[in-house]
């Protein structure tokens, strides 16, 4: 599941979960409340229909142990999930706790919107995965409780890898050429062309599974601070390299099929047309579901400065205009808990923001003959941030179809990098 469906930021914007399809309930406009027999109705909203399930069995039982306190579970759609959140803050009326994304939190963080759970939690976060929860710290404050999380590893054909002869465990990546082991297996991976190719990997418009990835293991940044900074010589000499594998190695789809289809790697993967497919675990499902061959997890490339991955996080944040702050904060504290986050990941739904849950999602996984160690190394070794701010999702609208044209091949790297720095910034601005 992935925090988001949409590409570059937008595939960011999707961490962890795939846009959920049911409509929400009729009392999604934001607060409940008490009800004549004295029972305190406390909203939750969340975009996934599916993790939806995993909630409300989490909720029955702490509605076991709080009979005076209902959680009402709400979905919205990713479509509009953010229009709809967005008018029921500004109109006052917003749900008491809803999940968000990093791209679209610190907006609702700067205007006073939300409820410090930093403070009161403070004895659960040593529970929460801490890269998680640094995403949603601002300004000295903890506004989250981490719900899911997304890093990033390999998936290999384990057929195409075998007969490649090729260790998909130990695959580095130098853009100097000198230490590179893995552009080699790329091509000894990649046969044929046209509509019948086979591509050694996954090299695309994927901010989240890709390019942030090579930033990072290089060395690089995409922001300091609320800012964008991708115009930097390690970030260039990544998107270089990246941008190569597709255009001049031709180890990687063309960008004219991948750039505006976010699923089109995925689905050359499960019909065994891609050998290496770098992702998080929001493709776990769909990669179980749609391959028909035997296919592993390995670590995730390494680079220049090690494996350096995206770490991505799904958190549940209380509304400062709760009526009823101490419910609220009562059925925060129960997310922040494993007892509470338990159905989520022996569900096998995505991993859990409370790391004593780790092991049941993990479990899971094993018992459908995958392991899925490579995720939890990744989460926590080194990891590069997904972009951050009040305004970022604005800024990375602006670059986008500057980046698209850096993919295609159309715009030399370090120029484009600039311009969409530039766009970025201005469009963060407000100009």
């Amino acid at each position: 599941m992935r925090i988001s469906r949409r590409k570059s930021m937008a595939l960011a914007g999707a961490l962890l979960l795939s846009a959920g399809a049911a409509a929400c309930s009729p009392s999604s406009g934001g607060s409940s409340s008490n009800s004549a027999k004295g029972t305190t109705t406390v909203t939750f909203r969340l975009w996934d229909d599916q993790v939806a399930k995993a909630y409300r069995q989490s909720f029955a039982q702490f509605q076991k142990a709080n009979p005076k306190i209902h959680v009402d579970v709400q979905v919205v759609p990713w479509a509009n999930y953010f229009t709809k959140l967005t008018s029921d803050v500004g109109g006052g009326n917003p749900p008491d706790i809803f999940w968000t994304n990093t791209s679209n939190f610190g907006i609702y963080a700067d205007n006073h919107q939300l409820l410090d759970v930093g403070t009161p939690l403070k004895d659960e976060q040593s529970g929460w995965q801490k890269s998680v929860t640094d995403l949603y710290t601002r300004n000295g404050t903890v506004w989250g409780v981490p719900q899911l999380w997304d890093s990033i590893a390999l998936y290999y054909n384990k057929d195409l890898v075998k007969k490649a002869g090729v260790n998909p465990a130990d695959l580095t990546w130098d853009p100097t050429g000198k230490n590179d082991t893995f552009l080699a297996a790329a091509k000894k991976l990649t046969k044929g062309s046209g509509a019948g190719a086979q591509y050694g990997f996954n090299a695309s418009y994927d901010g989240q599974a890709i390019y942030w990835d090579f930033a990072g293991s290089n060395g690089g940044v995409w922001q300091k601070g609320d800012r964008f900074a991708d115009a930097d010589p390690k970030t260039e000499q990544a998107i270089q390299y990246v941008v190569n594998l597709i255009n001049k190695e031709k180890v990687s789809p063309p960008a004219a099929d991948t750039n505006t289809n976010g699923n089109k790697t995925l689905q050359l993967f499960t019909q065994g047309k891609i050998a290496l497919f770098q992702s998080g675990p929001y493709n776990l499902q769909n990669i179980r579901q749609g391959a028909k061959f035997s296919w592993g997890i390995a670590p995730m490339l390494k680079g220049p400065a090690g494996r350096v991955g995206v770490i991505h996080g799904v958190s549940a944040l209380a509304s400062a205009k709760t009526p009823h702050k101490a419910a609220t904060l009562k059925v925060m504290r129960w997310l922040g808990s494993a007892q509470g986050q338990q159905a989520i990941a022996s569900g096998g739904y995505a991993f859990p923001g409370v790391k004593a849950d780790q092991a049941a999602f993990v479990g899971y996984w094993k018992k459908q003959g995958q392991d899925v160690s490579p995720f939890v190394a990744a989460a926590d070794g080194t990891t590069f941030p997904a972009p951050l701010g009040p305004k970022v999702q604005a800024g990375a609208t602006a670059m986008d179809p500057i980046l698209q044209q850096v993919f295609l091949g159309r715009t030399p790297v370090a120029k484009g990098l600039q311009q969409a720095q530039t766009a970025g910034n201005k469009a963060i601005a407000g100009g």
